[in-house]
């Protein structure tokens, strides 16, 4: 019987595999259109019409997909300016109050985003030249920061069970234990 971490950890891989496919076959998309749009236009004198939009649209679609693995997988930028003088035992401290505020930043942010998204369809904007509405792609927008700010409150969650003993040390959160270590 599975436990309850187990059971997350499996959904949050799920997730992760979902979101880096969508995002993998985006990247690919932008590739082939990037590919047939420049022999197009060098070899036959025929671009591919709003190319430059759709790559901005995958490109922000792409960007977006992928956050929510960044945040589940604590891939984000950071500076270890107080890992030499943070006490090893309450490192996991560290990191629950960490993931509350990056979750409460992300959390701020979609709903900020969702507004924007209603605001751009109730206004009907769409892309100057294939006119695609942006709303869904701010939608979209939206949902992965969402995403992302609950998965980084269960990196939390998990983090606070860790330190407290709920749930068992060395594993898949905790922090590596040697210089250069990585945990994933």
């Amino acid at each position: 019987m599975p436990t309850t971490s187990t059971f997350w950890l499996r959904v949050g891989r799920v997730m992760q595999l979902t979101l880096e496919g969508v995002a993998g076959a985006t990247l690919f998309a932008m590739m082939l259109l990037t590919t047939a749009d420049v022999t197009g236009r060098y070899f036959f004198n025929s671009p591919i019409l709003g190319t430059v939009e759709l790559t901005q649209l995958m490109l922000a679609a792409l960007v977006f997909l992928s956050l929510p693995v960044v945040c589940w997988r604590e891939e984000h930028v950071s500076v270890d300016l107080l890992d030499s003088v943070f006490p090893t035992r309450l490192i996991w401290i560290r990191q629950v109050l960490v993931n509350l505020i990056v979750s409460g930043a992300l959390w701020v942010m979609a709903r900020r985003v969702w507004a924007l998204g209603e605001r751009a369809m109730q206004w009907g904007d769409v892309t100057e030249f294939l006119r695609i509405p942006n709303g869904y792609l701010i939608y979209l927008m939206a949902i992965m920061l969402a995403a992302s700010a609950v998965l980084t409150l269960l990196r939390a969650l998990f983090y606070l069970l860790e330190g407290v003993g709920v749930l068992e040390r060395g594993g898949p959160l905790s922090p590596p234990t040697q210089p250069g270590g990585h945990h994933d």
